[in-house]
């Protein structure tokens, strides 16, 4: 256990007082937890929580938002070091001392993405070695893999996009658009093989198929990672997924859906 990390949270009305546990947390914690409000009665609440692990500072919060959520952590974060967690990851024993060693082994670093084995299925990377992380090769990597120096996140100001993921008005894209952002403020960033967990198996709280939600989503993501470029990464993105993404719809119309998307994000404002 170290007490220089502070792992951050992003939870879906769950049983916090049995989250830390669950999830084998080893430190100090930050838990948004994000519950419906039913009735329209309820109160948002913060409390501490005395956990084996640590204190764990809960926020009860009814407004919905993977990137809300992310950035209220942050917010209310600490400590030295910090590492964004999802409500279904399970740590390996010793996973927090390796990440404080990594750092100190590593001070270039103001970000370290690593390894955490997600669900059969949705694999997005894997990390073989120790590399920097460039405009190349920045868009694979969740949430969870991301640990930083909460100093340097702060002097930089970067924030999660309140626009995109779980709960928010258009699918997935955040984790990359924090990437982006990062890369975008001199941020250095580099990824490890180091593993800390797992993803345990559930249904994704976005994923609904190939619709044509999809499609335009995707396009106003593009739309804000690659600016006048993102009609062309996104053909290319489809050509190379076209037999997987493409084959009920087909390349082109799926195309006509994310270049509308494209359009769409130009007139929006980015939050």
């Amino acid at each position: 256990m170290s007490d220089r990390l502070e792992i951050l949270i992003s939870a879906v009305n769950k049983a916090v007082d049995e989250l830390p546990g669950k999830m084998k947390i080893e430190t100090d914690a930050v838990i948004v937890n994000q519950v419906p409000d039913v009735d329209g009665s309820g109160a948002d609440k913060d409390e501490m929580i005395v956990a084996q692990s640590g204190i764990c500072k809960v926020l009860t919060r009814h407004a919905k938002g993977v990137g809300l959520s992310r950035n209220m952590a942050l917010d209310t974060a600490s400590h030295e070091i910090i590492h964004f967690g999802d409500d279904d990851i399970v740590y390996d024993e010793g996973y927090s001392q390796k990440i404080v060693d990594e750092f100190d082994k590593h001070p270039e670093a103001d970000i370290l993405l690593f390894n955490v084995k997600a669900q059969p299925g949705r694999e997005t990377y894997w990390n073989e070695d120790f590399a920097k992380i460039t405009w190349k090769n920045y868009g694979r990597y969740p949430a969870y893999a991301i640990a930083a120096r909460r100093e340097k996140l702060l002097r930089a100001g970067v924030r999660y996009s309140l626009l995109f993921g779980g709960g928010a008005e258009f699918m997935n894209g955040e984790d990359s658009l924090f990437l982006h952002d990062c890369l975008k403020a001199g941020l250095s960033m580099y990824r490890t093989p180091v593993a800390l967990g797992h993803e345990l198996s559930g249904e994704s709280t976005w994923f609904k198929g190939y619709t044509e939600k999809f499609f335009f989503d995707r396009g106003v993501l593009y739309h804000f990672l690659y600016g006048n470029l993102a009609k062309i990464f996104g053909f290319r993105y489809l050509l190379k997924n076209s037999t997987k993404m493409c084959k009920e719809m087909g390349l082109f119309k799926c195309y006509g859906l994310l270049a509308k998307g494209v359009n769409h994000g130009k007139k929006i404002k980015a939050r």
